[in-house]
């Protein structure tokens, strides 16, 4: 018999600051929560610069950090990292073995990254007091096809990168609308050849009979309605799935993360396909799915005793201060998430803690300078947060109880 089991999940860390030389008891407050825990987990929404070296494989969005900033997520309680995000790749396939190097090197649980696919994709497990945990990471973009890992093939050595869950986007289109774009395709592209050259480096994408076309590495489908369709790889979909069932085999919690950036106009809907996934995951044998991607709170689900976290928005957000897109403040908000297992596994109960990202001076003054670290919200904020939280996961079938300063989900 197992003894009583805790894992504390947070938002996404998009960190580029050494944080152990602050003193601030609002951070310790943080780190003991953290602390508290057998299991926390949250995202390195980075990557490591380290003696592999690499270059900026972007612009404005790059984002790179010392192994400094282990460290001090270390120092702070955490003990779990997802790997697969948008970030990853930022540095090349050198951030990509620098990042497995330093993670390592700090003795975390981490997985979503790897010198090729088999790597990338395979489950780490780690021992936390009496359980066995396993993690499966991965990230569904958009992003180019060059930053996956893949295996080595005749003629094509392997590449270091992160694990993928292959989805593509199409728009579908009224006949009237999708005819019109057929033609403006046929006077732009004139050959089978002109559309490889757009497509690269990618291949084009496929397919599928005459009511589909590719504009320009789009794909539009004729319809009787206009919409945009994220649709999964069912076969990238199914080899996920049978690695999380092969570890809950081996009685074994399974954490499986997914990281993308297919999100709603309304950033805090849950997109559907996510959801199937998670079903799926969980009847596959996960023991808990988190999700980032979106910088803003989302649903939390319980499906089947298992909790569903689609989105915890942000717990470290490093970013510039001229970067408006931010500026909204539900990208300022989460929460701390404690899930609670009994001895037997059973999940007993969820308890939420709201934070506000940068402090609470910030949030309510934008011209103030925030913290680069979170703080316990309290009073009306902390209420606002859990009744926002709750409002959404209603729909979900979740009932969030609220006691002062802290949420709970009771069984």
């Amino acid at each position: 018999m197992s003894a009583p089991f805790s894992i504390a999940v947070t938002g996404q860390s998009l960190i580029r600051h050494d944080l152990r030389a602050i003193g601030d008891p609002r951070l310790a407050e943080i780190a003991e929560i953290l602390k508290a825990s057998d299991v926390a987990f949250t995202n390195l929404e980075t990557t490591i610069y380290g003696r592999h070296g690499g270059w900026p494989l972007k612009g404005g969005y790059f984002g790179a950090a010392t192994p400094d900033v282990l460290a001090a997520l270390k120092e702070l309680g955490f003990n779990s990292l997802a790997l697969a995000n948008n970030h990853a790749f930022d540095l090349g396939p050198p951030g990509i073995l620098s990042t497995l190097e330093e993670v390592a090197a700090h003795n975390f649980l981490h997985a979503g990254i790897g010198h090729n696919k088999h790597h990338a994709s395979t489950a780490q497990r780690m021992t936390f007091g009496s359980r066995n945990v396993a993690l499966i990471a991965m990230d569904a973009g958009p992003g180019p096809s060059f930053m996956y890992a893949e295996d080595a093939t005749e003629g094509r050595i392997a590449r270091p990168g992160i694990n993928s869950l292959k989805v593509s986007r199409v728009f579908d289109l009224e006949a009237g609308t999708f005819n019109l774009l057929r033609s403006i395709q046929d006077r732009l592209l004139s050959s089978p050849l002109e559309r490889a050259n757009y497509a690269q480096p990618e291949d084009p994408p496929d397919l599928h009979g005459q009511d589909e076309i590719d504009f320009y590495g789009t794909v539009f489908r004729r319809s009787d309605e206009t919409a945009r369709r994220i649709v999964m790889d069912r076969h990238s979909a199914s080899a996920h799935l049978s690695a999380i069932a092969e570890e809950a085999g081996r009685d074994t919690l399974v954490i499986v993360y997914l990281h993308h950036h297919h999100w709603e106009p309304n950033w805090q809907q849950v997109p559907a396909w996510v959801r199937e996934f998670a079903h799926d995951c969980v009847n596959a044998g996960a023991g808990l799915f988190v999700s980032h991607g979106a910088p803003v709170l989302q649903a939390v689900e319980i499906y089947r005793n298992t909790p569903i976290f689609y989105g915890l928005g942000n717990f470290l957000f490093h970013t510039e201060k001229d970067e408006q897109e931010w500026s909204p403040p539900e990208v300022w908000r989460s929460v701390i998430a404690t899930c609670n297992f009994e001895s037997s596994g059973r999940l007993e109960n969820v308890r939420l803690r709201p934070i506000v990202i940068g402090g609470t001076e910030a949030l309510s003054n934008p011209a103030r300078d925030r913290l680069p670290f979170p703080v316990l919200a309290d009073g009306g904020t902390a209420a606002d947060i859990l009744d926002d939280l709750a409002d959404r996961s209603a729909g979900f079938g979740t009932v969030l109880d609220r006691e002062k300063n802290v949420g709970q989900i009771v069984f």
